[in-house]
């Protein structure tokens, strides 16, 4: 796999979610309710959603508002390449983990914290194949949770942006 590079996912991210250039003064992904059921569909947040993105053999998939620099979570990859780069905001305690879940299934990715222009803290990057049970659920359901420092934030896709997430794992391979 050609190696992606912190810039490169940084600049995929900001095109799939058309980020403006100014800071946003709320980075944090703010704790949603437990859902009943691992299966129940969580609700959408109105100004949040997956936005998916291709340009010269690389693919993002990037959740955040339009308009702004608050991104929770981005995946890159290289076309048919099985392996994904992750990458989020670090949080104050410098723990360089990606901890997520969908319907049920968990991972944790542990990675390395590196410097960032957009964010206060840095931002955690780490790799992991396509594979994980995570990443199937979430590709089946629109839904992956991020476990933070600050609790657990559900990323929902909206109805219009559920394609673009199996776009996204069908051009990674």
């Amino acid at each position: 796999m050609r190696a992606i590079t912190r810039p490169v996912i940084a600049a995929i991210a900001a095109a799939s979610l058309t980020l403006g250039a100014c800071a946003s003064t709320d980075t944090a992904p703010a704790a949603l309710s437990a859902m009943d059921a691992p299966d129940s569909a969580p609700r959408p947040i109105a100004d949040h959603d997956w936005a998916f993105y291709v340009e010269d053999g690389l693919a993002s998939l990037a959740y955040g508002r339009a308009e702004s620099d608050d991104v929770w979570l981005s995946l890159a990859c290289d076309r048919g390449s099985g392996r994904l780069e992750l990458f989020r905001p670090a949080d104050a305690d410098g723990q360089p983990i990606i901890y997520l879940e969908s319907g049920g299934e968990t991972e944790r990715f542990t990675g390395r914290i590196e410097p960032s222009e957009l964010f206060e803290h840095g931002e955690v990057l780490a790799e992991a194949p396509t594979t994980p049970p995570v990443f199937q659920r979430f590709r089946r359901l629109g839904w992956l949770g991020l476990h933070d420092a600050e609790g657990r934030a559900l990323m929902v896709a909206h109805p219009a942006s559920t394609d673009g997430i199996e776009r996204f794992f069908a051009f990674c391979g």
